[in-house]
C-alpha cells in the first residue's frame, strides 16, 4: 500500500512534506527554546510581544529552507541539519517519521528538547 501511495507522490508534495517536517520537528523546537531562554534571563522585552511568535515562525521557515538547499549539497557539513529520509519521496509521511526518529542524532535532539523544555517550564512556573 505505501508503494503505490509513494508511486503517485509528486515531486512538489515530497518537498513540501520534507520541508514541513523539517520545520517542525527539527526548527521550530529550536527557535522556541531559544525565545524561552531568553524569557527566562531576564529580557522583558519579550513579554506579551507578538514580534517573538513572528520571530520564532520566520526563523524556522528560513532554517527549514537553508537545510532542504544546502543540506542536499554539503550533507558531512549539514548531517544535524539536514535529514535525507524527509525528502524520500518513497516513504509516506508516518514512514518518513519513523525513519527520522530510528535515529540515534533524532534520538538525541528529541531528548536534549524534552529536557530543556520540561526544565525551562518549571523555572518559568516558579519564578512567574
Amino acid at each position: 500500500m505505501a508503494v503505490i501511495a509513494a508511486a503517485r507522490k509528486s515531486r512538489l508534495r515530497n518537498a513540501l512534506e520534507g520541508f514541513a517536517l523539517t520545520t517542525i520537528l527539527q526548527s521550530f523546537p529550536t527557535f522556541a527554546a531559544a525565545a524561552l531562554l531568553l524569557k527566562l534571563c531576564g529580557n522583558h522585552d519579550l513579554v506579551g510581544d507578538p514580534g517573538v511568535a513572528i520571530f520564532v515562525a520566520v526563523a524556522s521557515l528560513v532554517h527549514a529552507l537553508l537545510a532542504a538547499t544546502i543540506g542536499p549539497a554539503f550533507p558531512a557539513l549539514f548531517r544535524t541539519l539536514y535529514e535525507p529520509a524527509f525528502f524520500d519521496g518513497r516513504l509516506s509521511l508516518s514512514d518518513k517519521i519513523a525513519e527520522w526518529r530510528t535515529h540515534p542524532v533524532a534520538s538525541l535532539q528529541l531528548v536534549a528538547i524534552v529536557l530543556l523544555l520540561s526544565v525551562m517550564a518549571v523555572v518559568t512556573a516558579s519564578v512567574g
